[in-house]
Parts: structure tokens; sequence; C-alpha cells
């Protein structure tokens, strides 16, 4: 889908109320500009949420602090540098 719109003198452009149906979002919701060359993606932002369970967690890394896990990976990256 191609829609149009203009962009106004401060900087700003109301997304039509096309595009704001097929992404599914409302005022006060937060999106993204993607840029890449001389194009730009509009996108929703992602529910983290959503994404919950989406990836396999090892067993030996489940209930672990964060610093510990960043300590592990950092000594497992710095034993294959060798």
């Amino acid at each position: 889908m191609d829609v149009a719109a203009k962009l106004t003198s401060k900087g700003q452009v109301t997304v039509p109320k096309s595009v704001r149906d097929a992404l599914g979002v409302k005022a006060g919701d937060e999106v993204v500009f993607r840029v890449t060359g001389n194009y730009a993606v509009l996108s929703r932002t992602a529910d983290f949420l959503e994404l919950a369970g989406s990836v396999e967690v090892p067993a030996t890394l489940r209930n672990v602090a964060w610093d510990e896990i960043v300590r592990r990976v950092r000594n497992d990256r710095a034993a294959t540098r060798r």
C-alpha cells in the first residue's frame, strides 16, 4: 500500500488513517522510523511482552544474575580467541 502525506513547515506529518489502521496504532502509541538511503519505513514499536518465550534460554542460564551471564560470555569469548 502506498499512501502520500504532506510535511508541514514544522516537520510534522499526519499518518493517514489507512496506514494507522493497517499498523494498528492509535493516538499516544510510539512508532519507529527506519531510514535506509533515500527511504524511510514507519513501523509500530515492538511490544516486548509479545516476545516472551520466543527465545529459548538454556537451563544453565535460567535464574542467573545478568552480571554473571555477561561475565560468562566474556570469559567464553576470551577463551575462543586464544
